[in-house]
């Protein structure tokens, strides 16, 4: 539950650190990309606690935190490269926390 809450208070400290004036937007930005745990749907089961969502999911793959990486180089889509950038963190934290295996670069 802890490792949910983390997903709306990172976006939200970073947003804030960002832009006092536009820290809503930017928020709500990175919020919409919490859309790419839609993935988890196609696993069986959709949910496993001691699963670790890195280099397990489809777009929980390295190869797309490259693309991640890449989004958040260009002004127009700065903030949702950083929304998946810092959801990936977040779920690499959660399998060392959980699992106490360090999946940053998929295994």
């Amino acid at each position: 539950m802890f490792h949910i809450f983390l997903h709306f208070l990172v976006p939200l400290l970073a947003s804030l650190a960002v832009s006092r004036q536009h820290w809503l937007k930017i928020w709500l930005i990175m919020m919409a990309t919490m859309a790419v745990d839609l993935d988890h749907l196609l696993a069986n089961p959709i949910y496993d606690p001691s699963r670790c969502s890195i280099g397990f999911h489809p777009l929980h793959q390295w190869p797309w935190f490259i693309v991640y990486g890449g989004l958040s180089a260009f002004k127009q889509t700065r903030w949702i490269g950083l929304g998946l950038l810092i959801h990936m963190a977040l779920d690499s934290i959660d399998c060392q926390w959980t699992n106490g295996i360090w999946y940053w670069l998929g295994g």
